[in-house]
């Protein structure tokens, strides 16, 4: 079971987040209570563990700007939180070897979410970030051949109805495991993890090993 623990603002929440089993960590460009700067997330991302993976959260911003700010921050991957088409994709993916696409639960864009050229799809909220759970079979619109992660209103006490509601590649967490807006709390971040890990189906056992070799590809 893939988990990203998204919001990081800073070194501590970041390591935290490591230590208790993140497969991915994400850092918001994109305006939000949580943004942080590009310097900041460099000085992060160089203190990870290299089989961490490292996301950039952008929304609707250029190819060439993402692509800039991805560079000089250190990210491996971004995902993108707006109305990027499969062209946005077509030209990241030139340069950035992991492409998340968001797309919003019950939504058009949702049942094309195989044509956007990559398939790392994550499936949020109609308000992102606002903590707020979706009905979760709007995700059985979603075509099959995706690696879908869940957003959208998880927390520790909800997650593992999540996963076995929906079965997916992974899940994505914010607000659910902060303390206060930007800073993360250590006992929800440890639930979170260990409860999406707990309710994921067999075949996800060893997920870190899974995906170490998916970064390997």
């Amino acid at each position: 079971m893939f988990v990203k623990i998204c919001g990081i603002t800073n070194e501590d929440d970041a390591l935290l987040a490591v230590a208790m089993g993140a497969d991915a960590v994400g850092f918001i460009f994109a305006p939000s209570p949580r943004q942080v700067s590009v310097q900041t997330v460099y000085d992060i991302t160089r203190r990870l563990p290299p089989e961490i993976l490292t996301v950039g959260v952008f929304r609707d911003d250029l190819p060439d700007r993402v692509f800039d700010i991805a560079a000089r921050s250190g990210v491996k991957a971004v995902q993108l939180h707006g109305h990027e088409t499969s062209r946005h994709v077509a030209q990241l993916s030139e340069n950035v070897r992991w492409i998340i696409k968001s797309v919003v639960a019950g939504s058009p864009e949702a049942s094309r979410a195989d044509q956007f050229g990559t398939d790392l799809i994550l499936v949020d909220a109609p308000e992102p970030g606002s903590g707020k759970i979706f009905d979760w079979h709007l995700v059985d619109a979603i075509p099959g051949g995706v690696r879908l992660i869940l957003a959208g209103g998880l927390n520790p006490e909800n997650v593992a109805a999540a996963v076995e509601t929906v079965r997916p590649w992974g899940v994505d967490v914010s607000s659910g495991v902060e303390a206060t807006v930007g800073r993360k709390d250590p006992v929800k971040v440890r639930r979170f993890i260990a409860h999406a890990r707990a309710a994921a189906p067999p075949s996800f056992d060893g997920g870190g090993e899974e995906l170490y070799d998916w970064l390997d590809e």
